[in-house]
């Protein structure tokens, strides 16, 4: 098992940010996938087709999402945190996630960097 952590900075508010990662219409408009979404603690999420899929643990609007990422057989829970902090760029993103399976650690950090983040990245650019 590996954790991962890293910051981003991405061109739009706190509040953009977490309406972008919370609700399932403003998902499927940076995705181009629907996507199963509620930022009540306890319910199921899938995003990416049931790519991504898991448990809402905890939300702090505008500042903090905690998510249980399921990994099959996985002994130890998956925990992803984001938190987002006021920047003078944007938002910076504090990015967590204990727990990865060593075998999908790098297609785990890739779809971090490439599809999730750098998604959000592209779709506020514009």
């Amino acid at each position: 098992m590996k954790d991962y952590k890293k910051y981003y900075v991405i061109p739009a508010t706190p509040e953009e940010l977490y309406m972008a990662l919370t609700n399932p219409l403003t998902i499927q408009l940076w995705t181009g996938e629907s996507a199963e979404m509620s930022d009540e603690p306890g319910t199921e999420f899938s995003l990416w087709e049931g790519a991504i899929v898991g448990k809402n643990l905890e939300f702090e609007q505008n500042k903090k999402i905690v998510q249980q990422w399921y990994f099959d057989g996985q002994p130890e829970e998956s925990i992803v945190t984001i938190k987002l902090h006021p920047d003078k760029h944007g938002t910076s993103v504090e990015l967590r996630h204990t727990n990865i399976p060593d075998e999908a650690y790098d297609d785990i950090t890739e779809g971090w960097n490439e599809t999730y983040m750098g998604g959000l990245e592209d779709f506020f650019s514009f």
